[in-house]
């Protein structure tokens, strides 16, 4: 058994509550993850346990002591990417120093500030403004459509498009648009209701409204794409793992002059008849070598909704690992 050592790093004239968190917080945090006891005392960070998760630790309050000795307020997004870069394996020593970076900001709103929350969001978000077609692939939770409509609302904000258009298929749960009361805008509206709730957190009521009306901001189904042009526009097409190959296609040929699409979806809840007909699924061998698209893998690494989402997904798939274990049988 390895003798407990201790790390000491400096706290002086540093506002405490912008790294530690309401309560101590992310302390607690950090000693939950490393396995070691952090205490405060005397302008110092006491860090003791067995050496290698003082180390891990030691690193990660570094990294988080120059971010406020910066000006910045650690939150829980801020920690979460630490804590999932670390995962990765991203904190790897350049010249004996840690690589660790700070979330990027995706949009700065009236309403709020979005972030990458994890290692993988981050590359999500580094290749929407690197590529002009990104595929985002993976389970609930993980942010794809979030971090999509944050980045169109980013660069409609700093006009490097002139609209945003966000689309669905009408497919969901073996439903159809015939089954659902009232005209076709009540029959489409709980399929596009994501995409109005992401808009909702970034915007204001009041302005959200008024891009609706003018068309800057459009959400329509997918079947209303067919014979049109976009043309310096930011389009999301969502839930894309209920497309056909056709309606894939149609989709991203779409694209006019300056303008840019991300397709979102998770090939573990295809809703058509026969799944293996999904667009999302058969795109990535068809387009995986064209400049200018990216694919992103997100994972449950990266869920950043309730702490419970990752354990659910993750039981999922031991679940049909098991039957389909049973069924080779």
């Amino acid at each position: 058994m390895s003798e407990d050592v201790q790390r000491t790093l400096p706290l002086a004239d540093l506002p405490l509550v912008n790294l530690f968190g309401e309560k101590d917080c992310h302390l607690r945090a950090i000693e939950t993850r490393f396995g070691v006891r952090i205490v405060a005392r005397n302008g110092q960070l006491a860090i003791s346990g067995a050496e290698a998760p003082v180390a891990g630790a030691a690193r990660l309050l570094e990294h988080l002591i120059g971010r406020v000795r910066g000006g910045e307020t650690i939150d829980a997004e801020d920690l979460g990417y630490a804590f999932s870069q670390v995962e990765r394996g991203d904190d790897a020593a350049v010249c004996g120093q840690p690589v660790l970076a700070a979330p990027e900001i995706v949009l700065r709103s009236e309403r709020c500030t979005v972030k990458a929350r994890s290692y993988g969001q981050g590359d999500y978000v580094a290749a929407m403004r690197g590529n002009e077609i990104v595929f985002s692939v993976g389970p609930a939770g993980t942010g794809k459509t979030y971090l999509a409509v944050a980045m169109a609302a980013s660069c409609l904000k700093e006009k490097l498009v002139d609209r945003v258009l966000l689309a669905r298929p009408a497919v969901e749960a073996g439903e159809s648009l015939g089954f659902l009361p009232g005209d076709l805008q009540e029959k489409v509206d709980p399929y596009l209701r994501p995409l109005y709730d992401a808009l909702g957190e970034m915007l204001s009521y009041e302005k959200l409204q008024r891009f609706l009306q003018l068309g800057v901001i459009e959400v329509a189904p997918l079947a209303y794409m067919r014979g049109r042009t976009l043309h310096h526009a930011f389009v999301i097409l969502d839930e894309a793992q209920n497309t056909t190959l056709l309606q894939m296609k149609m989709f991203l040929t779409r694209l006019g002059p300056a303008s840019r699409a991300v397709i979102t979806g998770d090939i573990t809840q295809i809703d058509l008849a026969n799944p293996a007909d999904s667009g999302l699924v058969r795109i990535r061998e068809i387009l995986r070598a064209v400049p200018g698209i990216a694919f992103v893998d997100l994972d449950d690494r990266d869920v950043a909704r309730h702490r419970l989402v990752r354990d659910i997904i993750n039981a999922f798939a031991d679940h049909d690992q098991a039957r389909a274990g049973r069924k080779e049988d």
